[in-house]
C-alpha cells in the first residue's frame, strides 16, 4: 500500500515537472509585423529644425538632438536624393 501510494506520487509530480518545463508561450504567426512601425511627426520646416538643433546645443541638451534628428530625418527621403535608390524586385 505504501508502496503504491509513494508511486503514485512520484509518476504525478513528474507528469506536473514536465508540464511546467513544457509549457511555452504561444506567438501568432505575423502579429509583430502586420503593422509597419509609425513614422515620428515632424510638422515643423528645415529652419526650424535647425534652430531648435541650435537651441539643444546651447544648452547642452545632445541626446535631444539625437531624438530631433531622429524624428526629422525620419520625414525625408534621403536615399532619392542621395543616389540610392532602391531596387526593388532585385535580390542580392
Amino acid at each position: 500500500m505504501k508502496l503504491l501510494l509513494l508511486l503514485s506520487a512520484v509518476v504525478c509530480l513528474c507528469t506536473l515537472q514536465r508540464s511546467v518545463l513544457t509549457e511555452a508561450r504561444v506567438i501568432p504567426e505575423g502579429v509583430p509585423y502586420d503593422e509597419p512601425p509609425a513614422v515620428p511627426y515632424w510638422p515643423y520646416s528645415t529652419s526650424d529644425f535647425w534652430n531648435y538643433v541650435e537651441y539643444f546645443r546651447s544648452i547642452g541638451a545632445y541626446n535631444r538632438i539625437n531624438e530631433l534628428a531622429r524624428a526629422f530625418f525620419a520625414h525625408q527621403h534621403l536615399g532619392d536624393t542621395l543616389g540610392y535608390e532602391s531596387n526593388q524586385g532585385l535580390e542580392h
